[in-house]
């Protein structure tokens, strides 16, 4: 059992308890029994050799108040229920959707929320052996299926999610290292693609295809090697941060098709990444057992935290918790050492935070201070809260009360990247993917920023090629990123800790040097240990016998998943009050006893 296992691992009875509620300084968390989401039989899946579990959100508005949907892959089945969050328990007998498929799995999933309505909704799965298909699961309705005949890529999807603003361009990530850029309204073809090279650079290239007729995919990156495990845009949706199984993170200006930054892992593949809700810094986790969080502006890593056992599958942000204080730095309130945050998600309503944010970043007087929340789960079954404060933030103007900080390098100086590895970034004036204007639209991440100049953008070197390839989709704007969780799970069995020193699935790719990790640590992309400072998580806690795979932030709970197929609803204080609270102790899944 995993339980004896993980106590003859390093913990007394406090350490393999089963948490069903936490205290951080805005008060009480709770596991709602009541709102917990599974198969309809209840049972634990077996997940042995399985792909992680999945959860997806959509508000569809409907006139009843209750306009939240949720979707989650467990083995070959997928379901689509109404999610009825903290306020009435979970009906699991009426599931408006489920299906089952024969000969591949689902892997992961993303709802189009511009489209989204109470009669329609398109849903964007991707399956183990390569293929996505687009439904509709109010309508019931199957409209499309994309690498059909697995003629684009035979490999895994990791990773899919529509393009921010866009009704019709999705990007679909594979355990080949490849992303592909599809348009729903076209078709793939009976052949195999042709391609013709656009852009390449360090480690990747980008390809169009070329064909007689307009044709799926649209544009073809090889980035890395190995696997690419997540991807995700940023809140203004022209940046798009990307983690490979290589241990790399490489973040692209996504309509020029240009690198805008990397960072390397401290060893072993990096699983998931997550974007600040200003869009200043990306938050990764891996298979080093460490969060680190990577400054955009400066390209470096400004901090790591270590507080879990095994690897991270998820990071996030909590842009309902972020704190922002009108007050002298000197009075920051934020040092308190309880803290609650994890994975910022896109369905994130405008709140009085976006504009404090917007205040604190369009002046260099400091007038606010500011602490991001974000969290992580992992393969250990512990949720990690973490601060990232104003100490950490702004090393050189030392706050009254100093946590772990030792030497930081210089913020002036980002890093050359090891062999030329992050052109054009010398931080020079590079917009914040934030920093432009936010589009007008519901449930948006964007958050108002001052505007920085962009007179050096890298958007200018866009050549006619590129143009030609591109333009179909450079002006798009963002209305939602939604943070969809992803972890790698095909090199990863279930003991805990286990490393795996396979470095995965051939890739084709036209420019690539092999990274000596030797020569990396040490260098901006990959600092010491000693020369970051070194958080602590705010909170760390036991939340399921299973690996954790889903880590999502809404207004009024924080959701979680594990490899069991129970997705749960925990409460943020004072939202516990609005159903009697039920015996937790009799948790039918057994999951959280």
């Amino acid at each position: 059992m995993l339980l004896f296992k993980m106590a003859a691992e390093g913990g007394g009875k406090e350490m393999n308890e089963i948490k069903t509620q936490f205290t951080t300084r805005e008060g009480l968390y709770k596991l709602l029994s009541h709102s917990e989401y599974s198969r309809p039989n209840r049972v634990p899946f077996n997940s042995q050799g399985s792909n992680p579990v999945r959860v997806s959100f959509v508000n569809v508005n409907d006139q009843s108040g209750n306009g939240d949907r949720l979707c989650f892959n467990v083995g070959r089945e997928l379901y689509f229920y109404i999610y009825k969050g903290v306020r009435k328990a979970a009906d699991l007998s009426k599931p408006i959707d489920k299906r089952i498929y024969k000969g591949t799995q689902p892997t992961c999933h993303d709802f189009n929320h511009l489209t989204a309505t109470a009669e329609s909704v398109s849903l964007l799965v991707g399956f183990s052996a390569g293929q996505v298909q687009l439904i509709d699961p109010i309508k019931k309705e199957t409209s499309k299926l994309f690498n059909e005949e697995r003629l684009i890529d035979k490999s895994r999807v990791t990773c899919v999610k529509w393009v921010p603003g866009s009704e019709s361009l999705f990007l679909v990530a594979h355990s080949s290292g490849s992303m592909y850029l599809y348009n729903v309204e076209h078709n793939c073809g009976t052949t195999a693609p042709h391609y013709q090279l656009l852009k390449q650079g360090e480690s990747f290239a980008v390809h169009t295809c070329k064909s007689k007729s307009t044709r799926n995919p649209l544009l073809k990156w090889t980035v890395g090697e190995g696997a690419l495990n997540e991807f995700a845009f940023s809140p203004d949706g022209k940046f798009l941060a990307c983690v490979s199984q290589d241990g790399f993170l490489r973040v692209f200006n996504f309509d020029s098709v240009e690198l805008h930054g990397t960072m390397k892992s401290y060893f072993g593949g990096l699983l998931c990444a997550c974007w600040s809700p200003d869009g200043k810094y990306i938050v990764t986790g891996g298979e080093d057992d460490l969060v680190t969080v990577w400054s955009f502006l400066d390209c470096r890593v400004i901090a790591r935290g270590h507080g879990h056992k095994s690897w991270v599958s998820v990071v996030a942000f909590d842009p309902y918790t972020t704190s922002v204080e009108e007050s002298d730095p000197m009075e920051f309130s934020g040092s308190d050492e309880d803290f609650q945050d994890l994975i910022h998600f896109g369905r994130d309503r405008a709140n009085s935070t976006q504009s404090r944010l917007s205040k604190r970043n369009s002046t260099d007087s400091r007038p606010v201070s500011v602490t991001y929340r974000f969290g992580s789960v992992g393969q250990d079954t512990q949720l990690c809260l973490w601060d990232l404060t104003e100490d950490i933030l702004f090393p050189h103007q030392p706050l009254s009360r100093a946590r772990t900080h030792t030497n930081v390098m210089n913020a002036t100086s980002p890093p050359a990247g090891s062999g030329g590895t992050n052109p054009g970034s010398n931080g020079n004036s590079i917009t914040t993917p934030g920093n432009s204007v936010p589009p007008p639209l519901p449930r948006s991440n964007s958050l108002p920023h001052s505007a920085v100049s962009n007179s050096g953008s890298k958007s200018s070197v866009m050549d006619g090629a590129i143009a030609s390839g591109v333009s179909k989709f450079a002006t798009l704007s963002l209305h939602d990123r939604k943070e969809r969780h992803h972890e790698k799970d095909h090199k990863r069995n279930h003991s805990m800790g286990h490393i795996s020193s396979k470095s995965s699935d051939k890739l084709n790719l036209v420019t690539k040097t092999k990274t000596d990790p030797a020569k990396t640590l040490g260098t901006p992309l990959c600092p010491r240990m000693e020369d970051v400072p070194l958080l602590e998580p705010l909170i760390c806690k036991k939340i399921a016998h299973e690996r954790l795979t889903v880590l999502i932030f809404l207004e009024d709970c924080i959701v979680t998943a594990c490899q069991e197929g129970f997705i749960c609803t925990w409460a943020r204080p004072g939202k516990v009050g609005l159903l009697p609270s039920q015996t937790q102790a009799n948790s039918p899944s057994g999951t959280v006893v």
